[in-house]
């Protein structure tokens, strides 16, 4: 069996989140931080070795406070992010076991997964070295100026939208990260294509939503009614109270 390890980016802002009190992924949804969510879905999996947290490193006193004792039995590492998304990960690849075959990237902040698609992109990785969710793009496409005003229409034949888990082979991915050089990149699968090495497409679903404002977490709400309930091994409130950032 593939062995994989499973880095949770956590670090960011979430400036576009407007909440006073929480950072996205620590937003109490259907009882338990949106983080605690989209970890779940893999910290019971037994192909998945290794998980990390990456958090800001601003967080991470309160943070420890609040989930040290309780990540410890579930078996999740916290890793003092970066300024940038891809240091964040560069960080959490940093101390990810060299035993690891796959290393998947999973947005903390995307807490409605099903099982069945995490096994499509794993099975995907093991046999491509790397592959990623995605969605076709189904709308019209419109490319606009800062003013607004459209400028063209494109295309949507062969779009799609990228989501995550995005799954690598591991030292496929710590080479792409030690050559990712000062060009920006707006996610993992995208560093590791400047290697020239193919990434594969595994459909995913819209229920896979990131959440980024207050709406998506309504959204979230109702989606994961819908979605199978993980049978959780560990405590199913790490944080303890919902007022982490009070």
């Amino acid at each position: 069996m593939p062995t994989f390890a499973v880095i949770l980016p956590a670090a960011g802002k979430s400036s576009r989140f407007r909440d006073a009190y929480y950072k996205k992924p620590f937003v109490p949804l259907e009882g338990r931080p949106v983080w605690l969510h989209a970890a779940e879905k893999f910290t019971n999996r037994n192909d998945v070795k290794q998980t990390l947290l990456v958090i800001a490193p601003e967080d991470r006193e309160t943070v420890q406070s609040k989930l040290g004792a309780n990540a410890a039995l579930l078996g999740i590492e916290l890793v003092d992010g970066g300024t940038e998304r891809a240091d964040s990960v560069a960080a959490a690849l940093a101390r990810v076991s060299a035993e690891i075959e796959y290393v998947a990237v999973h947005d903390a902040a995307r807490p409605c997964l099903a099982e069945e698609w995490i096994d499509a992109v794993f099975a995907a990785a093991a046999k491509t070295g790397a592959a990623l969710l995605a969605l076709p793009i189904s709308g019209t496409v419109k490319r606009a100026g800062s003013d607004q005003v459209v400028q063209e229409t494109l295309s949507r034949d062969g779009l799609w939208e990228a989501q995550t888990p995005q799954v690598f082979r591991r030292q496929l991915l710590v080479d792409a990260y030690a050559r990712r050089g000062k060009e920006a990149a707006t996610d993992d699968a995208q560093l590791v294509e400047r290697l020239g090495h193919k990434v594969t497409i595994v459909p995913g679903s819209p229920m896979n939503l990131k959440i980024t404002t207050k709406e998506d977490l309504r959204l979230a709400t109702a989606v994961l009614k819908v979605l199978p309930r993980p049978k959780l091994a560990g405590p199913a409130h790490p944080f303890g109270d919902d007022n982490l950032w009070r």
